[in-house]
């Protein structure tokens, strides 16, 4: 079965980048990628990503050599220089999801980021779970991890190297 997944990191107090969208207080950390909850073991179950254009825009920046392994779907009311494999869309989430689930043939769909298209997911009923690696650093602020309740049953728990991570369950309401 298809789950939808937002996997992210984020830091003790809540943001998953700097108001200036830098990730430097993530990326100075150790966790192994083959560890607990770590990103080997997710990506090998995904099949398909939806991203904002912020995340999209900053990997692109920081990453020249990037090409997206999995179909991906950016989220975005700008102009965008797509990379093989991406496609930019303007459509409400849950007109995206079903081609998303497509796409992933089985596989998993990964909310790659930022928080507030995650919640966009959430509101609509779509995200099964959330899985995030916590960072032992406080921003201050930033872009938060995902700005809106969503109600989650913790379904795991891993020490990562420097992160401890937690794999929830998105509990829907009865």
């Amino acid at each position: 079965m298809t789950r939808t997944v937002y996997y992210t990191a984020t830091s003790l107090d809540g943001f998953i980048a700097t108001a200036d969208h830098s990730l430097d207080w993530l990326l100075s950390r150790e966790s192994d990628p083959a560890g607990p909850l770590a990103y080997d073991g997710f990506v090998a179950g995904v099949g398909a990503a939806a991203m904002g254009a912020t995340t999209y825009c900053w990997v692109r920046e920081n990453d020249p050599d990037w090409v997206p392994e999995l179909p991906t779907w950016v989220f975005t009311h700008r102009e965008l220089e797509l990379l093989p494999g991406v496609h930019a869309t303007a459509d409400d989430p849950a007109r995206v999801h079903a081609a998303l689930v497509t796409a992933a043939a089985g596989r998993d769909v990964w909310i790659v980021g930022g928080g507030d298209l995650a919640g966009q997911f959430a509101d609509r009923g779509l995200l099964d779970e959330v899985v995030v690696s916590i960072a032992p650093v406080t921003l201050g602020g930033g872009a938060p991890l995902l700005p809106r309740r969503v109600e989650l049953a913790v379904q795991e728990v891993g020490r990562n190297g420097d992160l401890v991570a937690v794999r929830y369950a998105v509990v829907r309401p009865a």
